[in-house]
């Protein structure tokens, strides 16, 4: 993989342990834009969780979901990658665990790759 001059690759995981409460994975920062080119998402949980991935859209301050109400058992994950997601600055994606099975707390992992390009300031 080529790196941009002006750009770096990072990756990023968060923890999810409350249900109905999301996590941002990662936020775009100012004055620039991110290639997210892989999502993953597990459970390690004994007990099943469903799962939503939502886009926050800053330019029009709007949350779309990229999955929504996935169940995932012990073991099971999700994996996007092969193509990649363009998020502009502002934007965010959060990760939600909802109706966590029995009592227990949930315990699922997500994290992704980017590629951030900086936009020089008043180019």
């Amino acid at each position: 993989m080529t790196i941009a001059k002006n750009s770096r690759t990072k990756s990023e995981i968060v923890a999810i342990s409350t249900d109905d409460v999301p996590v941002t994975l990662y936020t775009c920062p100012a004055n620039s834009k991110a290639h997210m080119s892989l999502l993953f998402i597990t459970n390690a949980s004994s007990n099943a969780s469903d799962i939503n991935v939502q886009w926050y859209r800053a330019s029009v301050a709007t949350s779309f979901f990229i999955i929504g109400g996935k169940n995932l058992t012990q073991g099971e994950f999700i994996k996007f990658d092969g193509a990649f997601i363009v998020l502009e600055a502002g934007d965010y994606v959060t990760v939600e665990t909802t109706s966590t099975a029995g009592s227990g707390v949930p315990d699922t992992d997500a994290f992704c790759t980017v590629e951030e390009f900086f936009n020089p300031v008043g180019g």
